[in-house]
C-alpha cells in the first residue's frame, strides 16, 4: 500500500518502506497538496504555502520541477505497492488523487469521525489507531508561516483525539495504559485541559489519587498564573469525581458533558467549502488566552458564514456556552443594535434576571464582565458597525473567545485591545466552483463547466453573489447555466437583485455606501470611471479634483469600510461587482465626463514624463495642457520612470481602450505613443501591436494625416518584430508615402530605417543597406543628428553582413561618436552591439566581447530585455568561437530565459545553439 505521511516528517512509503528521496522543498510541495487531497490546489495557493511572501521570480518554473519529481516518486511507490496515487494538473494548479485512507492526516480524521458513533471496544480500537498515526511534530522541518499554522492546528486535533482515546480506555478499565501514555504528554502541554482532565481521571482510576489531586492543583495554579483563569468545566468535573470517589463517568469523544449555559449559535452552513488557510490561521490564534478575533471583509464575502462555521468547530472547547448576537451594523432594513440593548440581550442569555440589569450602559457592561469572569465561553458578535458598538461587549478577563465580524476595519480594536485581524478576501476560482457544485450538483457543474466559469467571473468570486446565482439556477433545473451566465453578463446587478434586501446585492452594498461620509461617497462613485485594475492616490486625486494629499483620508475611509482594498502598499482596488455598483452611481453624476478627462490626463501626462526620462532623444509630440487639478508625476531618473511603467502598465493599456471607447481619440493615440518605448524594450510586441491598431483606428476617425502616418509607421515597425513581414511592409510604405506628402523628412527617413530592418528579416542585406542609405540622406536633409547616427549604425551593420568590414567599422564608429555626443544610451548600446558583431566577423574575439559586455550593461540599465537577449546570443556565438564553450552556453541560456519569458519567435534559434 502507498502511504502519504504528514503527521511527522513528510514521507512517501510503499509497503512500509520510504521511497522517492525527495528534497525538502519537494516535501513542502507534497504537503501543500496532500492537505487538500482530491481537490485542486491553485498555483497561487501552492506558491503561498511553499514560499509565502519570499516566493522567487521563478517560483512557477521551480514548482513544475518539484511536481515532476514528486510524480516520479509516486509512480515508483505505486510500482512497489500496487496502490496508485495520481498527481494531475488542472483547476488552475495541481491535484493529488488518492484514497483518503492512504494519507495519515485524513485517515486520522476519518477514524475520529467513526469513533464518535461507536462505543466500547470498537471505539477504543478506532481511537488507538488514530493516536498511533501521530509520528512526532507534523511537517517536521518544513519552514514558513503556512507550515507553522497548520502544524499548530493539527496539534490541537491530535490532543483532542488523545483525550477522547484516554476516556474511552478508562471506560474499559485500562487506567494503567492511559497514565503511561499521558504522563509525557501532559508535561509537554500542561495547559491543555482536555488532556489534563483525562490524566487526572486516569491517575485516580489507577489508585494514584494523591498524584491526581496534585496534578489538578498544579494545572489549576498554572492556569491562574499564566492565563489568569480558573479551571474549565471538564477539569473541575474530573476533580469533583475524585472528591466524591466516583468511577470515571462515560464521556463521548469530543463531546464534553453539556453544562448549563446559552447555545445561541445559528445553524452551521451546509456544505461549507474552502477557507482552509483562514481556518488554519484562526485555529492557531487559540494559543492566545482569551483572544479577540476580527473577521473583516467587504459586503457579501462570507464573514458570518466563516465565523459561525468556525464557532461550531470550537463549541466543545467552550462548554459553558456560546453567545451569538447580530449587531446589525450594516443591515439594509433594521438599525444597528445599541450597546445597552446588546448587553441586556447577553445578560438575559446568561440567566441574569431583568430586575438586576442596570439601565445605565457602564453599569450594565460591568455586570456583564462580572458574569463572564472565570467562565470559558464563546462569543460571536456579528455585523459590527464600529468599535463603539463592540467595546462594551468584550469580556474583562481571559478565558472567553470573542469573534467579531465587520465590514469596518475596526482598527481601534487592533491598536487598543490587541485584536487579531483576519481579512477575508474573495473565494479562489476552485472554491467558487466547489460552492456551486455543492448547491447545484457536481454533474451539472462538470457538464456545463464553460458556463460555470463565466458565472464565477461575473460574480467576481463573491460568495453572496455565487449563492444568489446558485439559488436562481436551482429553481430552474432544466435551464442551461449558459442562459443564466448570459443574463448575468448583460446586467449583473439586476440579476443579483431580488425582494429580500439581505440577499439583494445592490441593497447589501448600498448600505455600506450609505454609511460613508459625503466626500468618500463621491470618491467611491468616481472610482467607477477608473479604467484600470487598481490605482494610487495621485490618480484618485485627479478623479476627484483634489490636491495630491487630499485623498489619503478618503481612501482610508473606503478601505476601512471594505469598499476598497489596499492590496499592495499604496495601491487600491475593488472587485468587479463593487466597480459595477460605483459605475451605476457615477453615470448619474454630472461631473463624470470631466472626471474621466482628468484621470486620463493624469495618466497621459505622467506617462509622457516617464517616457521622456527613459528616452530623452526621442522626438517629442505636443500635448494639450492637462485639466485643472491634474498634477502629473515627475521622475528623478530612469529607474523611477521604469518602475512607474511597471506598476501602471495594465492600467495604461486599459486606459487606451477606455479613451477610444469614449471618443477621446487624441488621448488614445497619445497614450499609445507614451507606452511605445517601454513595451518595445520589454519585447511586448503583441501588446504593442494591439494598442497600435487602436491608435490607427482613432487616427482614421480623427482624419489627421500626420497622426495616421505615425500610426501606420508604428504598426509596421511592430509587425516587423512579430515576423508579420508582408503586413509590416504595407504599413511602413503607407506611412512613408504619407510622411512624404506632408513634407516630413524625419518621418520618411524613419520609414526607410525600419524598412532596412524588414529586409534584414528577409535575408536581403543589399536592400537593407540601400534603405539605410536613403534614411541617412533624409536625416541629414532634416538636420536630425540622432537619426543620422541610427542610420550610420544600420549601414555599418548591413555592411558587415555583406562582408564589407572596413565600411562597417567606419560607419559604426561615426555613429557611436554622435550617440556619445548626444548622451543617448540606447543608441550607444545598439551601436556597441553592432561593433561587437563586426569584430566577431574579423576574428577579433576579445574586442567583440568587450563591445558586447558594454552594450549589455546599457541594455540592462534601460530595461531593454529583447535587445539584451539579442546581444547575449551574439556574445555566446563569440565566446564559442573563442573556445570558451561553458561561458557561451551560459550566455545562450540567459538569452533563452528572456526570450521564453517574452514568448518571442527567436526562442527556437537560441535553443538550437544549446541543443545542437
Amino acid at each position: 500500500m502507498t502511504e502519504l505521511l504528514v503527521l511527522g516528517p513528510v514521507e512517501i512509503r510503499a509497503s512500509g518502506r520510504p521511497v522517492g528521496r525527495l528534497q525538502p522543498r519537494q516535501h513542502h510541495v507534497l504537503a501543500a497538496l496532500l492537505v487538500d487531497a482530491n481537490r485542486p490546489v491553485t498555483w497561487s495557493t501552492l506558491v503561498d504555502r511553499v514560499w509565502g511572501v519570499d516566493a522567487p521570480d521563478g517560483a512557477r518554473t521551480a514548482m513544475r520541477a518539484h511536481v515532476s519529481r514528486i510524480r516520479m516518486a509516486l509512480h515508483l511507490a505505486a510500482e512497489l505497492s500496487g496502490r496508485p496515487v495520481r498527481l494531475i494538473r488542472g483547476g488552475g494548479g495541481y491535484q493529488v488523487q488518492a484514497d483518503l485512507d492512504q494519507i495519515d492526516l485524513h485517515r486520522l480524521r476519518r477514524l475520529a469521525d467513526r469513533a464518535r458513533t461507536t462505543t466500547g471496544d470498537e471505539r477504543v480500537r478506532l481511537l488507538r489507531e488514530a493516536v498511533g498515526l501521530w509520528r512526532g511534530e507534523p511537517l517536521a522541518g518544513l519552514p514558513g508561516e503556512w507550515a507553522s499554522r497548520v502544524r499548530s492546528a493539527w496539534q490541537h486535533e491530535h490532543l483532542d483525539v488523545v483525550a477522547a482515546w484516554a476516556l474511552a480506555e478508562l471506560e474499559l478499565g485500562n487506567a494503567a495504559t492511559v497514565t503511561a501514555a499521558l504522563a509525557d504528554l501532559t508535561e509537554e502541554h500542561p495547559l491543555v485541559e482536555s488532556v489534563a482532565a483525562a490524566y487526572v481521571r486516569a491517575l485516580h482510576a489507577a489508585g494514584r489519587t494523591a498524584e491526581a489531586i496534585d496534578r489538578y492543583m498544579r494545572v489549576t495554579n498554572r492556569l491562574a498564573d499564566e492565563l489568569g483563569v480558573g479551571p474549565g468545566t471538564e477539569l473541575r468535573k474530573a476533580y469533583q469525581s475524585i472528591l466524591r470517589e466516583e468511577r470515571p463517568p462515560p464521556v463521548a469523544p469530543f463531546r464534553p458533558a453539556v453544562s448549563a449555559g446559552p447555545r445561541q449559535l445559528p445553524l452551521d452552513v451546509r456544505g461549507f467549502v474552502g477557507r482552509h488557510d483562514q481556518l488554519a490561521r484562526l485555529d492557531a490564534l487559540l494559543a492566545d488566552p482569551g483572544p479577540l478575533v476580527l473577521l473583516r471583509g467587504t459586503a457579501g464575502v462570507g464573514k458570518t458564514t466563516l465565523a459561525v462555521h468556525w464557532a461550531h468547530r470550537l463549541a466543545d472547547r467552550f462548554p459553558e456556552g456560546q453567545l451569538y448576537l447580530n449587531l446589525r451594523g450594516f443591515d439594509p432594513v433594521e438599525s444597528p443594535v445599541q450597546p445597552a440593548a446588546a448587553i441586556r440581550h447577553c445578560l438575559e442569555a446568561l440567566d441574569v434576571p431583568s430586575r438586576r440589569i442596570p439601565t445605565g450602559l457602564e453599569a450594565a457592561a460591568a455586570l456583564y464582565r462580572s458574569e463572564l469572569a472565570g467562565r470559558r465561553m464563546l462569543i460571536v458578535l456579528d455585523n459590527a458597525l464600529d468599535e463603539i458598538q463592540v467595546r462594551p461587549l468584550l469580556p474583562g478577563t481571559p478565558g472567553c473567545l470573542t469573534v467579531v465580524t465587520s465590514r469596518d476595519a475596526l482598527a481601534g480594536l487592533v491598536a487598543a485591545e490587541a485584536a487579531h485581524a483576519v481579512d477575508l478576501g474573495l473565494l479562489s476560482t476552485d472554491e467558487a466552483a466547489q460552492l456551486l457544485s455543492r448547491r447545484l450538483g457536481a454533474d451539472r457543474v462538470v457538464n456545463e463547466w464553460q458556463a460555470v466559469t463565466a458565472l464565477i467571473e461575473s460574480c467576481a468570486r463573491l460568495p453572496l453573489a455565487l449563492a444568489i446565482v446558485a439559488a436562481r439556477a436551482a429553481v430552474r433545473p432544466a435551464a442551461p447555466l449558459a442562459v443564466l451566465a448570459g443574463e448575468l453578463h448583460q446586467a449583473r446587478l439586476n440579476v443579483l437583485g431580488g425582494d429580500d434586501p439581505h440577499t439583494n446585492l445592490r441593497a447589501v452594498i448600498g448600505h455600506s455606501y450609505d454609511a460613508l461620509s459625503a466626500p468618500a461617497q463621491r470618491l467611491f462613485r468616481l472610482l467607477g470611471l477608473h479604467p484600470g485594475p487598481d490605482l494610487a492616490a495621485p490618480a484618485a486625486a485627479a478623479l476627484a479634483a483634489l490636491p495630491p494629499g487630499g485623498t489619503g483620508a478618503l481612501l482610508a475611509e473606503l478601505t476601512g469600510a471594505n469598499l476598497l482594498t489596499e492590496h499592495r502598499p499604496g495601491r487600491y482596488t475593488h472587485h468587479d461587482l463593487l466597480r459595477a455598483y460605483a459605475a451605476e452611481l457615477v453615470a448619474a453624476d454630472p461631473d463624470h465626463d470631466i472626471a474621466r478627462l482628468r484621470v486620463l490626463d493624469h495618466y497621459l501626462h505622467t506617462a509622457y514624463a516617464a517616457d521622456r526620462r527613459l528616452y530623452p532623444a526621442r522626438d517629442p509630440v505636443s500635448l494639450a495642457a492637462p485639466e485643472a487639478w491634474v498634477r502629473p508625476g515627475s521622475f528623478a531618473d530612469e529607474r523611477a520612470a521604469l518602475d512607474w511603467f511597471t506598476t501602471e502598465q495594465a492600467t495604461l493599456l486599459t486606459a487606451i481602450d477606455h479613451a477610444a471607447a469614449h471618443g477621446l481619440d487624441t488621448h488614445a493615440w497619445q497614450l499609445v505613443w507614451t507606452v511605445r518605448t517601454v513595451l518595445g524594450r520589454r519585447g511586448l510586441w503583441s501588446e504593442l501591436a494591439a494598442v497600435t491598431g487602436t491608435a490607427l483606428a482613432v487616427a482614421v476617425r480623427l482624419g489627421d494625416p500626420a497622426v495616421q502616418a505615425r500610426a501606420h509607421h508604428q504598426l509596421g515597425t511592430t509587425c516587423v518584430r512579430l515576423g508579420r513581414l508582408d503586413e509590416a511592409e504595407r504599413e511602413l510604405n503607407l506611412g512613408r508615402a504619407q510622411f512624404h506628402e506632408l513634407g516630413n523628412r524625419t518621418g520618411e527617413a524613419r520609414a526607410h530605417h525600419h524598412l532596412s530592418y524588414l529586409f534584414e528579416r528577409r535575408h536581403e542585406p543589399e536592400q537593407s543597406r540601400a534603405h539605410g542609405r536613403q534614411a541617412l540622406e533624409l536625416y541629414r536633409q532634416a538636420g536630425h543628428r540622432n537619426g543620422e547616427a541610427h542610420a550610420l549604425n544600420s549601414i555599418g551593420w548591413y555592411s558587415a553582413q555583406l562582408g564589407d568590414e572596413p565600411e562597417a567599422l567606419a560607419s559604426c564608429r561615426r555613429a557611436l561618436a554622435i550617440f556619445e555626443e548626444l548622451a543617448d544610451d540606447h543608441g550607444q548600446a545598439n551601436t556597441l552591439d553592432s561593433l561587437g558583431y563586426v569584430h566577431h566577423r574579423l576574428g577579433e574575439h576579445a574586442a567583440a566581447v568587450a563591445c558586447f559586455r558594454r552594450a549589455l550593461a546599457l541594455f540592462r540599465k534601460l530595461g531593454n530585455r529583447y535587445n539584451e537577449a539579442d546581444t547575449l546570443t551574439r556574445l555566446g556565438d563569440t565566446l564559442q568561437a573563442a573556445g570558451a564553450s561553458a561561458a557561451a552556453r551560459s550566455a545562450w541560456q540567459d538569452a533563452l530565459t528572456i526570450l521564453t519569458d517574452l514568448r518571442h519567435p527567436d526562442v527556437g534559434a537560441v535553443r538550437a545553439r544549446l541543443d545542437p
